[in-house]
């Protein structure tokens, strides 16, 4: 299989594509820091960056899944919530590269109040503006800990497999020949996916009512990842114990790369959840 992937950052879609043994053809990503640690653990691909500057069409019918997470700032609950007023609402662009590309599956991601802004006005237009174009789409809200991840992390992920053939490269249009197989395809990946999403969305509703980490779910984490969580989320378990600066490191100032490191590992993809996405797909695939 192969793999492109829109709005790349740190690779969170590509580093699963690579332990499912995909070939990972190329990246987009405008962030410098990114841009570095794709280019290190994939060399042979090759680097779009700013996507509304990039022309995909060289990969139109070579790409089996492309996958982007779509800027979530216009949309989430922790910024202004300007949607489309938003200079970063570049779900126009992602189509725009469906459309040049024309790829077998579309694997998108956001966040969980996608559905929520302006009435899931953008939310409702990513499913018909895909199907408008010969895909059929699967919306899944699925949360980081549905793979187990000590944290909720809702989100929307968009499933969407091409029933159309005939794509014309220069009307950016399909031609239509559905078929039983091909309006059914999402209901094998719906079978394989639900597994972690059930589990997922359970734990999340049990731990949504509460602002602090429950002691049962607590233990649950611990014994899965076999680390120590007892001071979090005051103290991470992934770093010192102190949260403060040590005394002998005044006066030093933060790196550069490790605020963009921090950054890049808040806006990223739970690769594990994509895995699960993928691992449905190849199911499928493989009837």
């Amino acid at each position: 299989m192969t793999h492109g992937s829109l709005f790349s950052g740190i690779g969170g879609f590509d580093l699963a594509a690579e332990w499912m043994g995909w070939e990972n053809k190329f990246h987009c990503e405008w962030n410098e820091f990114g841009q570095r640690v794709l280019h290190h653990y994939w060399p042979d691909a090759e680097l779009f960056t700013d996507i509304t500057k990039s022309d995909f069409k060289k990969y139109a019918n070579q790409i089996d899944v492309l996958t982007g997470g779509f800027p979530c700032q216009p949309y989430s609950a922790a910024g202004k919530r300007l949607g489309k007023e938003d200079e970063r609402h570049l779900w126009p662009e992602m189509l725009r590269a469906i459309r040049e590309i024309a790829p077998r599956y579309v694997v998108g991601e956001n966040v969980r109040g996608l559905t929520s802004w302006n009435g899931g006005l953008v939310f409702d237009e990513v499913c018909t503006e895909l199907e408008n174009i010969g895909y059929q789409v699967a919306p899944y809200l699925i949360p980081a800990s549905g793979v187990n991840a000590p944290h909720q992390r809702e989100r929307i992920w968009f499933i969407a497999y091409r029933y159309a053939n005939g794509f014309d490269q220069r009307h950016g249009e399909y031609e239509i020949h559905t078929s039983q197989t091909g309006i059914n395809a999402l209901d094998d990946v719906n079978a394989n996916v639900m597994h972690a999403n059930d589990q997922g969305l359970e734990r999340g509703k049990n731990n949504r009512s509460s602002k602090k980490l429950r002691p049962q779910s607590k233990k649950q984490f611990t014994r899965s990842i076999r680390t120590s969580w007892e001071n979090f989320p005051t103290q991470s378990p992934l770093c010192g114990g102190n949260d403060g600066v040590p005394s002998e490191l005044d006066g030093i100032t933060v790196s550069k790369w490790r605020i963009e490191s921090i950054k890049a590992y808040g806006n990223a993809v739970c690769p594990q959840v994509v895995l699960q996405l993928f691992k449905a797909i190849e199911a499928y695939e493989a009837i």
